[in-house]
């Protein structure tokens, strides 16, 4: 074991205690963060508003404060933007990540507060790394460099108030400790270029003449630096440029599609890959052992989680159902709609993941889908509200009518960017294809600002391509899979290939 390891996990070995104890019962820190949460809470406007001074158990908190998607919050957010103060917590808030998502809105504003950062988003990164020292003793992750790569890592400023929005990823790093810095590239001022494509221009270049050992971030974006790297440097692959790399820490989206690319560009038997479940909203799960493709469920982080079974779902949002279960009455194998409270203030937030527990003590979950019909393959976070939205105003635009349609992802291949495919049935041709597919994209740019990100700042994916297939295709997809009539449809959305593929090949013999 290298002194270095040695050292870190002995700075943090009360993280790896907790991690210990909640694997065997993670209860008593869910309870003790539930109670630090009420008195955290009960001075705030809307703590005032359901008597959260009074709240002394879980029962009470979970029938007098209802559940809250992001949309009922959003009232209380606008006011601590315009700069009202202990809105959502016992203290002003002026941090705010965006993120897109199940909302009306463009973007969200996640409220986020120095306590969020230390006490959760941290706290979650330096217990994956200490668990990782413990389980590989041998590791040399602290003689060299570990790559940070975010979007827009930039911050505005409310020209009215002292809040200040922006990508999460710009939080973290303008907070990051200085020791931290030591080990990470590229510096601050590299990381907060806004220009994704000339940022990816100056990382390569940069990163090409240093010690890496690690690197964490999305897939598609790292995946586009990688290659860069690769075309640079001209060397046959990345395990030759970094002899001792050995960890890629991957989150939010599906890292399966991305992987042969990874193991081409790193072929050596070292490397390793490790998931994690984190967001603007908090850092929730991790996945302890790399044999185990389950995330073990942290409880101890600030978040207390609730979780609604997926049959019940739409009964909890109307408030007919309210009998929510906490970690200790989950089983595993069902399907659950994810509900958190943080100390950033988000209160029985409905956050829109769907859960499925591969194992109890310790508590391990795979991220299986979303409340609501999305595509998140690239980090674009295309909602089913989006693509309708965009479909109908290119449809009003150009006099085109559509009978079906289904959108799917075309994954990354050699040097081609990712995109979507949608393969539309019209009722009434547009006139110009190319002028629908103009006015979708923008439309769809207009309306998610994740999916703008990655189409004009990431350059992460190209434009959408549409296939026009014939008339009665979809009918003859739902024939074929017994789902006419009733509510049966194609999905809208899907984030593999699966019935996109399934209606070409009906198209073809029609």
């Amino acid at each position: 074991m290298s002194i270095a390891n040695t050292i870190y996990r002995l700075y943090n070995r009360r993280l790896l205690t907790e991690l210990d104890l909640s694997s065997k019962d993670p209860f008593p820190f869910q309870e003790a963060t539930f109670r630090y949460l009420m008195e955290g809470g009960k001075a705030s406007v809307f703590g005032k508003k359901y008597n959260m001074a009074e709240i002394n158990d879980i029962d009470t908190f979970q029938r007098r404060v209802p559940l809250h998607d992001y949309n009922a919050l959003e009232p209380y957010i606008q006011q601590s933007l315009r700069g009202q103060e202990n809105v959502l917590w016992n203290a002003p808030i002026y941090w705010y990540a965006l993120s897109s998502g199940t909302s009306s809105s463009k973007s969200k504003f996640i409220p986020m507060n120095k306590e969020n950062l230390q006490m959760c988003h941290y706290k979650g990164m330096l217990t994956i790394l200490s668990n990782y020292v413990r389980t590989f003793p041998k590791s040399h992750l602290f003689r060299g460099k570990t790559l940070t790569l975010g979007g827009n890592r930039h911050i505005d400023k409310s020209v009215e108030t002292n809040c200040y929005y922006g990508d999460l990823s710009a939080f973290l790093l303008i907070n990051t400790p200085l020791l931290a810095r030591l080990f990470t590239t590229p510096p601050r001022k590299m990381s907060l270029i806004p220009d994704f494509e000339y940022k990816v221009e100056q990382v390569s270049k940069l990163i090409a003449k240093q010690n890496l050992v690690a690197f964490s971030g999305v897939p598609s974006w790292n995946l586009i630096l990688m290659r860069k790297v690769l075309e640079q440097t001209g060397v046959e692959n990345l395990s030759d440029l970094w002899p001792h790399m050995e960890l890629f820490m991957h989150g939010g989206i599906n890292f399966e599609p991305y992987r042969v690319h990874y193991q081409s560009l790193f072929p050596s038997e070292k490397m390793r890959y490790l998931e994690t479940y984190n967001a603007s909203e908090g850092f929730f799960a991790f996945q302890t052992n790399l044999n185990d493709p389950g995330l073990q469920l942290l409880p101890n982080v600030s978040v207390f989680y609730e979780f609604i079974p997926l049959e019940k779902l739409q009964a909890a949002e109307n408030g007919s159902y309210t009998d929510f279960l906490t970690m200790t009455e989950v089983e595993v194998d069902k399907p659950y709609a994810l509900v958190i409270s943080t100390n950033s203030g988000l209160w029985r937030y409905l956050i829109g993941d769907t859960v499925r527990f591969t194992e109890l003590y310790p508590h391990k979950i795979r991220i299986t889908g979303r409340t609501k019909l999305f595509i998140n393959t690239f980090g674009e976070e295309l909602m089913i509200e989006n693509a309708e939205r965009a479909l109908s105003r290119a449809c009003s635009l150009t006099g085109a009518s559509v009978h079906e349609y289904t959108v799917a992802p075309v994954f990354m291949d050699g040097k081609r960017k990712g995109s979507h495919q949608w393969l539309i049935e019209f009722e009434q041709m547009p006139p110009a294809m190319d002028q629908f597919t103009q006015i979708l994209d923008e439309s769809l740019m207009d309306l998610n600002s994740d999916y703008e990100a990655k189409r004009r700042d990431t350059g992460t994916m190209d434009p959408p391509t549409i296939t026009v297939v014939k008339k009665g295709c979809f009918y003859r997809w739902l024939a074929l899979n017994d789902k006419l009539g009733g509510q049966n449809k194609v999905p809208r959305l899907w984030s593999t290939r699966e019935y996109v593929e399934a209606l070409l090949k009906i198209n073809e013999g029609l």
